[in-house]
């Protein structure tokens, strides 16, 4: 039996954060990082999950793609001559799946990790909700600028348009006419 990672810090969840990947849009886990998290082999993992396989819509987990595992290996920069040791495409939950997977493995490892593993999909939330806020500030910041910049263009041509301008005096010796 493989032996679990005792989570309980947050610098170990920024570890757990580090297995959470995008496949079909979706925040997923492995199913071989999860069952290293829980302790347990990845064929037990799958196993309890395909006996309690109503509990797992596709919503909350499904099979990759072979697509899909190349997206996801170039995604963590991984060679795509090799499967990484797998002989078949990973089971992949997302985070309602790993949530659900806390009613089928009910070991207090489980639980541990399984609370750990909702805050780093929390704090993963936060982060990209904080970006996307940053994001929409710079672009309000940026359309004022260009509102502020086309104003202050648009007043100082209005200001070389409408200046008087006078004639130049002009610049040289004066020559006086005589009557002779």
């Amino acid at each position: 039996m493989a032996e679990a990672i005792i989570i309980n810090k947050t610098s170990d969840i920024e570890v757990i954060k580090h297995h959470i990947y995008e496949v079909r849009g979706l925040r997923v886990m492995l199913d071989r990082d999860l069952a290293e998290l829980y302790g347990v082999e990845t064929r037990v993992l799958n196993q309890a999950v395909r006996r309690n396989i109503e509990r797992f819509p596709e919503d909350f987990m499904f099979t990759m793609t072979d697509e899909e595992m190349e997206i996801w290996k170039s995604q963590i920069v991984m060679s795509n001559s090799i499967r990484m040791g797998m002989r078949r495409p990973p089971v992949v939950f997302t985070e309602l799946g790993i949530a659900m997977l806390s009613s089928v493995l009910r070991s207090e490892t489980a639980i541990q990790v399984n609370i750990n593993i909702m805050r780093a999909f929390v704090m993963i939330r936060q982060a990209v909700s904080a970006w996307q806020d940053t994001n929409l500030k710079i672009e309000q910041l940026n359309h004022k600028v260009d509102q502020l910049n086309n104003y202050v263009e648009e007043d100082a041509l209005d200001q070389l348009r409408e200046k008087n301008v006078k004639p130049r005096r002009r610049i040289g010796y004066k020559r006086e006419e005589n009557d002779n």
